[in-house]
């Protein structure tokens, strides 16, 4: 049965397999100050006592503004380890500009190093990909942006690099490169496209990392999950988090959210294992997208 304390080796990091996603600790549209400041640090300082030592985050999500709660929320005998990623940022609209050359890479690091208040970030992820939905990994060589990060890393500026939204071929070039702890890309019940990656991270001991646990599921899909989760009088969320947890060994979850009770919810479901009839009926949700 996995619990909340399970750990997973990232580099030289013990991270619990269930973290947190701090996106959601923004304004609407991951956009300015959150609706409630308070709320979002009680959350943030919450996470410990959880058994949580796990937090995703990124300095374009506000921008800066879920850096800089992270910053104040958390001192270093907290233990919490801090991920962010880099290859975005935000226009004065709030709109997501793709910036990964170099220069922007180098200088996005020199913001997240800032905006969290440390001198060497623990882990940073390249993003890469985007597509037409913004989730999809777009082919083609990812050898400069990550010889960039490699280089920062080489300088101390940053300990482990990982890369988000990229495919199989892209993960083995940045390989070439520089260790790669971690990959962060879409998948869940409904999408399985990614199970290439998620097979070839398990292989090679690195963590795979999905978001959106409930994205893009259609209608059919949406009820099977609702009908599994009432069976077992738990939460969809719950229920698809601990599907995820049990699918690999590899399996790090950074659900997000800006309320504590729903906090409490998601950490004590993740980690309640699910019966085998249960999964069973939860992988045909997803057996055509995987075929």
């Amino acid at each position: 049965m996995t619990t909340t304390h399970d750990t997973f080796r990232v580099g030289d990091l013990d991270l619990t397999r269930t973290g947190f996603g701090a996106m959601q600790l923004a304004g609407p549209g991951v956009f300015g100050p959150p609706r409630d400041r308070d709320e979002a640090l009680a959350v943030l300082r919450a996470l410990p006592d959880l058994g949580v030592n796990h937090v995703d985050t990124a300095d374009f999500y506000g921008p800066h503004v879920v850096n800089e709660l992270v910053r104040e929320a958390f001192a270093p005998a907290d233990g919490v380890h801090v991920v962010t990623k880099v290859g975005a940022v935000r226009d004065a609209s709030g709109a997501w500009i793709p910036a990964a050359s170099p220069d922007q890479l180098v200088a996005q690091v020199h913001d997240n190093l800032r905006t969290l208040g440390v001198d060497s970030l623990e882990v940073v992820n390249l993003r890469v990909g985007g597509g037409s939905d913004g989730h999809t990994a777009v082919p083609g060589s990812i050898a400069e942006q990550f010889g960039a990060l490699a280089e920062l890393r080489e300088q101390g500026l940053v300990r482990h690099l990982g890369l988000s939204t990229v495919d199989l071929g892209q993960l083995e070039e940045a390989e070439a490169i520089a260790p790669v702890v971690c990959v962060q890309n879409l998948y869940n019940l409904a999408h399985r496209e990614d199970e290439e990656v998620l097979r070839a991270t398990r292989e090679r001991g690195i963590a795979y990392v999905p978001y959106f646990p409930l994205g893009g599921f259609s209608p059919l899909q949406s009820r099977t999950l609702s009908d599994v989760a009432s069976g077992l009088g738990r939460s969809a969320l719950s229920v698809a988090l601990a599907w995820l947890l049990q699918r690999s060994p590899n399996v790090l979850l950074i659900p997000g959210t800006s309320s504590l009770a729903h906090l409490r919810e998601n950490v004590a479901g993740a980690a309640e294992a699910l019966p085998a009839e249960a999964v069973a009926a939860l992988d045909a949700v997803g057996a055509a997208a995987s075929a």
